[in-house]
């Protein structure tokens, strides 16, 4: 096998979910400092709940010039629901325990880590490059929104976090708001006195039945996800939760759905005599590129130049793009072959893995050869 199969085989076989890294940014940090690199890692574990800090690594400028760049990917997958066996059939990696694979976002670190190991063994020119390994990214993106990004000389960067086919390169991202609400009604006996029941539970299911749900329109979705409420089931309800989002690449769409949502909470509460309390938070940032941006146009040549045809679209989901380009940085989200993320048929072929290295090399050599 590839060097960058063996590493990506090594790390979908340790559990690294949101808050437990430790295992997976331990190994990230010991290949690199075996590659003679200085690493660091900030404190942002203990901000974010989390075992590690984002690992940070910089390669000086060697002999190039032109645009350093950034690389970035998460250490954190979803939680396994069983044992992580990474098994290869076919030329393709597979979990053989029933649960993830953890190609999100383990293939893509690999591949950074690989392509750096290349750049230092056949001494390639470039311009600079910064790796950045971030914790809990799929629970809210926290580990990027709490490095200092500052600290990142390139103001130019790259995640690899979009289970598509390589060449697929994402230009937009959606703004998204959450939504916790809380119906409160009056408990009561429901087969004694009903009368005097005011059910939290019917106000939010009336609410709920109210609202546009699903795609809403090509920019625009929505969503309730954990309905909780009640105590017994021979008492009224008197209270009922339910978490929500929606999202859009308008801003505008955002907010005029998000208040649409929140004006139906308000009246199916009113139609059941209860009250609501609703808690509207940003969850992040979209963005939008444009195919003659720089760093758009460095993916282009980069991905004709290892043989692939450059596509492009957006993306419906985030990814830690979304907190540098908020935080004024140019970071493209490029597909890189995964397939199925989060289910039990996760997969990712030998090829794409070992593609996303050609890619990863074409990115440096492209970017030293801008102009700065």
């Amino acid at each position: 096998m590839s060097e960058v199969v063996d590493l990506f085989m090594e790390l979908a076989a340790v559990p690294s979910p949101p808050g437990e890294e430790r295992a997976v940014a331990d190994a990230v940090v010991r290949y690199l400092r075996d590659l003679g690199l200085s690493v660091d890692e900030d404190g942002a574990g203990a901000k974010v709940g989390s075992t590690m800090g984002n690992v940070y690594c910089r390669l000086e400028p060697n002999g190039g010039v032109g645009e350093p760049i950034f690389l970035c990917a998460h250490l954190d997958t979803v939680p396994p629901t069983g044992p992580l066996e990474p098994v290869i059939e076919d030329g393709v990696v597979r979990n053989a325990g029933g649960t993830i694979l953890g190609a999100d976002n383990k293939s893509a670190v690999a591949a950074m880590l690989d392509g750096t190991r290349r750049v230092l063994a056949e001494n390639r020119p470039h311009g600079g490059i910064e790796l950045l390994f971030t914790p809990k990214e799929e629970v809210g993106l926290l580990g990027a929104a709490a490095f200092d990004h500052e600290r990142l000389a390139a103001r130019v960067g790259y995640v690899y976090d979009q289970a598509a086919p390589i060449g697929d390169v994402i230009l937009g991202a959606p703004h998204s708001q959450a939504m916790q609400v809380r119906f409160h009604g009056r408990a009561a006996h429901s087969g004694m006195f009903p009368e005097e029941g005011r059910s939290a539970v019917a106000a939010a299911a009336r609410a709920i039945a109210d609202l546009r749900l699903g795609r809403v329109d090509e920019e625009t979705t929505a969503n309730v996800g954990i309905i909780q409420g009640g105590t017994a089931g021979n008492i009224i309800p008197e209270w009922c939760t339910l978490d929500a989002e929606a999202r859009s690449h308008d801003e505008r769409k955002l907010a005029e759905l998000v208040q649409e949502m929140l004006d139906a909470f308000s009246f199916a509460a009113g139609l059941e005599d209860c009250e609501v309390e609703a808690k509207v938070s940003r969850s992040y940032r979209g963005y939008r590129f444009k195919r003659e941006d720089p760093v758009v146009r460095i993916a282009h040549a980069a991905l004709e130049r290892t043989g692939y045809t450059p596509t492009y679209g957006l993306s419906g989901g985030a990814a830690d793009a979304n907190v540098f380009n908020e935080k004024g940085l140019a970071c493209l989200n490029l597909a890189n072959g995964m397939q199925d993320i989060h289910t039990p048929d996760e997969r990712i072929t030998v090829e794409d893995l070992e593609g996303m290295v050609e890619v990863t090399l074409a990115l440096v050599d492209v970017a030293r050869d801008a102009d700065a």
